[in-house]
């Protein structure tokens, strides 16, 4: 048996070709990270706030916005901390962390996209008997299954990358611990673990995909035999916001995990955007072209300024 020396911590050397702009990235990603934050709050205030937003929908909605809240929040905090000047180092057991949390997010946040296709399916599809298909404890049921689901595929990738031997070098090429730049650090044959890897994380994304692919398939059917204009408008209006949001959260994954030679400046554009960007523009996604939504923002602003005010 080889003795190894453990690694105890890593470097993250941050994002590659970026020396001598991090007073620049940290006040640009400070401030993504300060509207990603405010704007899912508001979200979270309003629908809480407002009894007629008090349904699935909205209900699936303020689990995005809390899933939004934390994804960026797990490398983030460390991202702008060494691009204040402070140290590159993070702990083995924080590197663990940062894999593990990120992929839970992440997972969960797929399967919650699915859920709320599914949701649209019924809503549109069996507008009659959507109170009764969608109620409040299947609702719960669907929201706890996301979480438990996504536990599983971060456990699992997360024992998969950290049962390796990680001897040194311990730089990591990139701005947080994920699976591609750690294999590369291990002291051990990756390949097979590597196609592994390869499979599940693109297994996942690619059947909750079909799902969704099925369930607007239904949609777009029963939305083209609605007589009215009108009418059709109001539906496609209902499903739009959603598409956009899973437009955006798939984009990122086919571009990072799915290329078959990996780019390092891609991959750290496209994380970025999918870390930081997205979770921020989600609450106006959902928000610009819903009335209710907006009304009760305007509600909960009004309340906020006579406070503050006060």
């Amino acid at each position: 048996m080889k003795n190894y020396t453990v690694v105890t911590e890593f470097i993250l050397l941050g994002i590659p070709h970026t020396e001598g702009l991090e007073i620049q990235l940290f006040i640009v990603f400070l401030s993504f990270y300060f509207f990603t934050l405010r704007g899912n709050l508001i979200i979270l205030l309003a629908i809480v706030s407002s009894s007629r937003l008090h349904t699935p929908m909205y209900f699936f909605l303020c689990n995005l916005s809390i899933l939004d809240i934390f994804f960026p929040s797990v490398s983030s905090p460390k991202m702008l901390s060494y691009l204040s000047g402070k140290s590159h180092a993070i702990s083995y057991g924080g590197c663990i962390c940062q894999l593990f949390f990120y992929h839970l997010i992440g997972c969960t946040e797929c399967f919650l996209c699915t859920v709320m296709a599914y949701d649209r399916f019924i809503a549109i599809c069996f507008p009659l008997r959507y109170r009764i298909i969608m109620s409040h404890k299947v609702c719960a049921v669907l929201a706890m299954g996301t979480s438990f689901f996504g536990c599983i595929q971060a456990t699992f990738l997360t024992a998969l990358t950290f049962q390796l031997p990680y001897c040194g070098p311990n730089k990591v090429d990139y701005y947080f611990c994920d699976i591609p730049v750690m294999l590369k650090l291990a002291c051990a044959d990756t390949s097979a673990l590597e196609m592994v890897g390869f499979i599940s994380v693109g297994l996942m994304p690619f059947s909750c995909f079909l799902l969704i692919l099925t369930s607007y398939s239904r949609i777009v059917c029963s939305i083209l035999k609605i007589h009215t204009a009108e009418g059709r408008y109001r539906a496609f209006c209902t499903c739009s916001a959603h598409l956009t949001a899973i437009l955006l959260l798939y984009i990122p994954v086919v571009l990072i995990y799915l290329q078959p030679t990996p780019n390092p400046q891609l991959n750290a554009t496209v994380q970025i955007l999918n870390n930081l960007v997205t979770p921020m523009l989600n609450p106006l996604i959902f928000s610009l072209r819903n009335k209710e939504v907006k009304a009760s923002l305007k509600k909960v602003l009004q309340q906020v300024r006579f406070l503050s005010e006060k």
